[in-house]
């Protein structure tokens, strides 16, 4: 675009300049008036009149605008100036200017100018020491321009240093010691119309974005200055644009609600609605958008080939392939993936199935089902299968909570684009996820916890007043503690329908974060406590409702329970915190698995270099109030992580753990303490990224190589390996066949032999492939056992269910008596058991033998298994 040029005289630096781009509205079709909004006698082909009738509209408003200034601000020439933005193609009536010195014209060249041209040249060009950005028909009455400059000139707060804290580096967060006295004012106020403001982007004509963004926006004429002239694009995506480059600056962004004119000001009702978009201004506007947001469109590319990286084995063959680590885990989300298909597709509760533990049946809402992710992804599961959809979840689940983490630490913690990354794929690929993610979905996609930690952020920030002084409108976004509250309540509901147990655990590590606030910067902490009380007050009386019939049915419905007990070795071995997982690059399984529950559990391993970085980070910046609440935070979950009792390495003694202080409160009995350790994970990742900010700002090459390696040195080790897999056991041809359906009838189960449990849960994908056709005895899932309904994993067991488990691992068959057959058959009935099936597997001769005694009849060869009648009416 070629540079703007001025025809009128410049006056000099003024109190404030108004700009007001105008392109456009002298050409015919083009922002002109429709032949509509003339009146019923105007032809729509009389070209001449619209751009006429355009130009007097412009008119009006340039005069109701120096009315307005003129009667509020003086009518000097160094009180206010009109900058009025006009296509540089057009022939201005003298009538718009009024050839008043202080109407400024600023014409912009070239083929087709966009806003952001407009929005560019007007402010470039303006010289007040305040600008406010607004549009020609004055959509939002000047009359609210005192309500903006009030906010502006920091009144009701003591003002403040607009740039916000900085340390002789230049960083945003700065030495948040100084910051103890006022709160900084913002360098821009956005007039909120209507509905909320969307800081993301303003694009015309494509859902979900406005165009109004900066529609009547008060700028520090300095800082309007230099964010627009840092600015480039062209077109609508200018506001987003110009907006992060100012929050960037580290300087305050505040909004406050305005009221919008009832009808237009001046003009027709299209010189006040502006342009309509066509089909190349969208194409314009999503080519902005791209481009503005490349940086993070970069970013999560990045963390979805990582993911995809972690998981390739899965996806290389998801038929036949299964992870290797996952014991009986994938089986078991696979099957959940399934039931709820088959629930959603029936039209049945979707919080109870009869498919597994006949004839008890499932609470699917005391279970990992992940109905918040498995519901909307029904369609990709009829489709591809439940396979796919488990690889989905893990796969995308990662990368998208990565891509949340980044966000959060970038909007909070850091400018860098990259330090952020850099945390945000620790906080989500650290090594206790990568465990997990051999088949905890539920704690791989966290991609909502870094969006309820934000929104709990935004209850402690501190507020203005808003049109009657209590509206609870902060000063930096606008946002207001009952909406704050209303996102942070639907955050939270949307969270528990993917899992509970993380939300329990990141809500654990937000109090003990909290507590950390209060006691390095007790003031803010305690001026921060009531907002969040009450948005916390608004978030429950959200969520309750909604959440009131699931949680229900989840603790007082069929086959709920009351805790899952997990014994005294659930928690971390200080060992594990300083080791290596099986998956990390320097990685040992060997010692993993004995430091560990399990291959899915290896809840810490963070390394000891990684620690180290941690704990030099912290002492290198603990002059930074959020790094020592963060260094708090990190070493409290660390602690609680080692569990009621803490073995002393080397040595036989066993010390008392604070987990012992929680190991009875509701909810914490059934909690994994050792998964307390993820809290370190994004922790650790902030920690990081407040590191390479700092470091990739230090002014000699010399420092910032050594604080590179530094950060390599603590990384590398911990790099995620693919996660393993193995050829996935093949389901009987039986199954696949449908001859399973000449032996089981509506209302029977099937049961395998040996019954599903924990240990061994092939069946369950046996029911996935056969769509859910048969019921099955026994299962693995989280039930009730005995009178005071202690959870435990699986079915409750039978004498003949323990019996088979025994045979098939090891055991010798027992004697075949009077009571071992009355016994068994009794389970059958118990099970409403239509057939026994026996599949190929190590001793089904010894298995066959056996049932076959207990039965007193042979079994049927049918393809490759056999086959035991049991079902009502058989001997």
């Amino acid at each position: 675009m070629g540079a703007p040029k001025t025809e009128t005289p410049w006056l000099g630096a003024v109190g404030l300049s108004v700009v007001v781009p105008a392109l456009g509205y002298g050409a015919p079709g083009h922002g002109a008036p429709d032949p509509e909004a003339l009146g019923p006698d105007a032809p729509g082909h009389d070209a001449p009149r619209r751009a006429a009738h355009g130009w007097d509209a412009l008119g009006a408003t340039v005069e109701a605008v120096r009315d307005h200034l003129d009667d509020h601000l003086g009518r000097g020439p160094g009180d206010w100036e009109l900058v009025l933005v006009v296509d540089g193609q057009d022939e201005v009536p003298a009538a718009v200017t009024t050839e008043d010195p202080r109407i400024r014209l600023v014409r912009v060249a070239g083929a087709h100018p966009g806003k952001g041209t407009a929005l560019r040249a007007g402010v470039l060009a303006s010289t007040g020491r305040r600008v406010l950005i607004t549009d020609a028909g004055l959509t939002t009455p000047l009359d609210e321009l005192p309500r903006l400059a009030e906010v502006l000139d920091g009144a009701g707060d003591g003002g403040g240093d607009r740039n916000g804290e900085r340390d002789r580096d230049g960083d945003r967060n700065g030495d948040r010691d100084r910051d103890s006295d006022r709160d900084p004012a913002p360098a821009v106020v956005l007039g909120r119309s209507g509905n909320r403001l969307v800081r993301a982007l303003g694009i015309p004509g494509i859902p979900g974005f406005r165009a109004d963004t900066c529609g009547f926006a008060l700028f520090d004429g300095d800082s309007a200055r230099a964010a627009f002239g840092a600015s480039s694009l062209d077109g609508p995506a200018i506001d987003a644009e110009v907006l992060r480059w100012v929050r960037r600056q580290g300087w305050e962004v505040a909004e406050v609600p305005v009221a919008a004119a009832p009808a237009p000001a001046v003009g027709p009702r299209a010189l006040r609605r502006g342009p309509r978009p066509t089909a190349a201004g969208r194409l314009r506007a999503l080519g902005e958008l791209l481009r503005l947001n490349f940086g993070g469109l970069a970013v999560a590319g990045v963390f979805l080939v990582l993911s995809l990286y972690v998981f390739q084995g899965l996806w290389a063959d998801l038929d036949g392939s299964y992870l290797a680590d996952a014991l009986q885990d994938q089986n078991q989300w696979e099957w959940f993936v399934g039931v709820t298909t088959d629930n959603i597709t029936h039209l049945r509760n979707p919080f109870f199935t009869l498919s597994q533990g006949m004839p008890d049946g499932v609470n699917l809402m005391a279970n990992a089902t992940m109905l918040g992710l498995n519901v909307p992804l029904v369609p990709v599961t009829l489709l591809f299968g439940a396979t796919v959809t488990f690889a989905l979840v893990l796969t995308l689940g990662m990368a998208a909570s990565a891509w949340t983490w980044y966000w959060l630490i970038r909007r909070r913690f850091v400018r860098s684009r990259w330090a952020a990354a850099a945390g945000g794929a620790l906080a989500a690929f650290a090594p206790p996820m990568v465990s997990h993610a051999n088949g905890h979905p539920n704690f791989v996609v966290l991609f909502m916890i870094p969006l309820i930690i934000d929104r709990a952020l935004r209850l402690c920030e501190p507020r203005r007043g808003g049109r009657d002084g209590h509206d609870g409108h902060d000063g930096r976004g606008g946002s207001s503690v009952t909406r704050d509250g209303v996102l942070l309540g639907l955050f939270a509901t949307y969270q528990i329908f993917i899992g509970e147990e993380p939300l329990l655990i990141a809500a654990l590590g937000m109090l003990v974060f909290a507590l950390a606030c209060l006691l390095v910067d007790h003031r803010r902490a305690l001026a921060a406590a009531r907002p969040l009380g009450a948005g916390l007050a608004v978030a429950l009386a959200v969520c309750l409702p909604l959440l009131a019939v699931p949680l229900y049915w989840q603790f007082f419905g069929p086959q709920s329970y009351h805790s899952v007990l997990h014994g005294d070795n659930a928690g971390n071995s200080p060992r594990a915190l300083i080791e290596y997982a099986s998956r990390s690059l320097f990685g040992d399984p060997e010692t993993a698995g004995r430091l560990s529950l399990n291959t899915t559990e290896q809840n810490a391993f963070y390394g000891w270099p990684l620690l180290a970085f941690g704990a030099a980070v912290c002492v290198w910046l603990w002059r930074d109030k959020v790094v020592r609440a963060l260094a708090i935070t990190g070493f409290t979950a660390l602690l609680l992580s080692l569990g009621p009792w803490v073995p002393v390495p080397r040595t036989e003694v066993v010390l008392p753990g604070p987990w012992r202080l929680m190991i009875k409160l509701p909810l914490f009995e059934s909690v994994i303490e050792g998964r307390v350790a993820m809290v370190c994970a994004p922790v650790l990742g902030i920690l990081l990224a407040l590191a390479l900010d700092r470091i990739l700002r230090m002014r000699t090459r010399e420092l910032r190589t050594l604080g590179l390696l530094g950060a390599a040195a603590a990384l590398i080790p911990v790099l995620p390996l693919p996660l393993v897999v193995r050829e996935r056991a093949p389901v009987p041809a039986f199954i696949t066949s449908g001859a399973w359906k000449d032996y089981v009838k509506d209302g029977e189960a099937l049961v395998p032999v040996p019954l599903p449990d924990p240990g061994q849960a092939d069946a369950l994908h046996w029911q996935v492939e056969a769509g859910f056709g048969f019921r099955l005895a026994g299962g693995y899932f989280n039930g009730p056992w005995g009178p005071d309904r202690m959870g435990i994993y699986g079915a409750t067991p039978r004498h003949f269910s323990n019996l088979l488990r025994d045979v098939r691992y090891g055991g010798t068959p027992p004697e075949i008596t009077a009571q071992w057959r009355l016994q068994a058959r009794q389970d059958l009935e118990f099970w409403k058991a239509g057939a026994l099936v026996l599949p190929r597997q190590d001793r089904d001769t010894e298995l066959r033998d056996l049932i076959t005694g207990l039965l007193g009849r042979q079994p049927e060869k049918v393809r490759d298994t056999w086959v035991w009648r049991v079902g009502p009416g058989e001997p």
